[in-house]
């Protein structure tokens, strides 16, 4: 009698696990000698943390990050990672970032990190973006999680902002909130401004005049839309990873089963 091999059963991966395959995924495109957008938020960390490890271990030479945030240049510090600027690099070869929505066309939802401008600042001048997530990510409109589009103001007479922030978006049920600290003050950003989170019951209609409209308002100072930066996103999903190069599904990997199907917004791909 031959006794059958029982198959392995599923891999069950946390968020933060799906969040790091997308990080390393996304490390393999750079290269000695580049200059480097290095993002903020709990999956750009591990980006990284990764672009660090791959210096330490020499299989990385060169390499110049240019921090999105406080916190991100303190991280790439304490690894070592050289440092430097906008000033004196004003064109990047890449940036590494994660997004809190991503849509169908590519367009992000970023900043409930709190770090939007300086993020919309270098990934601005990159040849190349890279964008990470986890497949919670994928939404059918931005706004459509229900979460925070942000929105940086100045503080002077923040709550004028705010009903006005609202009075654009009305039709949308939107409903803006001054984002606050667990003490309850005002969230300062590391450019001394205050955040207005705007949540939507219904999609925002045309993302580029929703655009143009915020910025338009005196006080606003950026908004958390990135609209046609993303030139790959790469998701970690249970069954895989994808990679979406200028809005062209190029890639499917399958390093943790046998058989794998993602779907995104009622599209499915499936590889071997």
């Amino acid at each position: 009698m031959v006794s059958s091999t029982p198959s392995s059963p599923p891999v069950i991966l946390s968020q933060d696990e799906l969040k790091k395959i997308a990080a390393y995924k996304a490390v393999e495109f750079v290269e000695s000698g580049m200059v480097v957008g290095l993002g903020t938020g709990s999956t750009a960390k591990h980006a990284v943390a990764r672009i660090g490890e791959l210096l330490k271990l020499g299989k990385l030479k060169n390499i110049v990050g240019i921090p999105t945030s406080t916190i991100t240049h303190e991280q790439a510090v304490s690894l070592g990672i050289p440092l430097s600027d906008l000033n004196t690099h004003s064109i990047l070869d890449l940036a590494i970032d994660g997004a809190d929505e991503v849509d169908r066309e590519m367009n992000l939802v970023k900043g409930r990190g709190g770090s939007l401008l300086r993020e919309k600042m270098v990934e601005a001048a990159c040849k190349k973006f890279i964008v990470i997530v986890d497949e919670s990510k994928l939404v059918s409109h931005l706004g459509g999680s229900g979460l925070a589009m942000p929105v940086e103001i100045v503080p002077f007479c923040w709550e004028f902002t705010l009903k006005r922030l609202e009075m654009l978006f009305i039709e949308a049920g939107c409903v803006g909130k001054l984002r606050r600290t667990i003490g309850g003050e005002p969230y300062v950003t590391d450019n001394g401004n205050y955040i207005i989170d705007l949540y939507f019951k219904s999609d925002m209609g045309d993302l580029k005049a929703a655009s143009d409209a915020i910025l338009r308002l005196a006080g606003v100072v950026e908004h958390g839309m990135f609209l046609d930066m993303a030139t790959t996103v790469i998701v970690a999903g249970k069954l895989g990873v994808s990679v979406t190069n200028n809005g062209a599904f190029e890639l499917c990997i399958s390093g943790y089963q046998m058989l794998g199907v993602f779907r995104w917004n009622n599209v499915t791909y499936a590889w071997l």
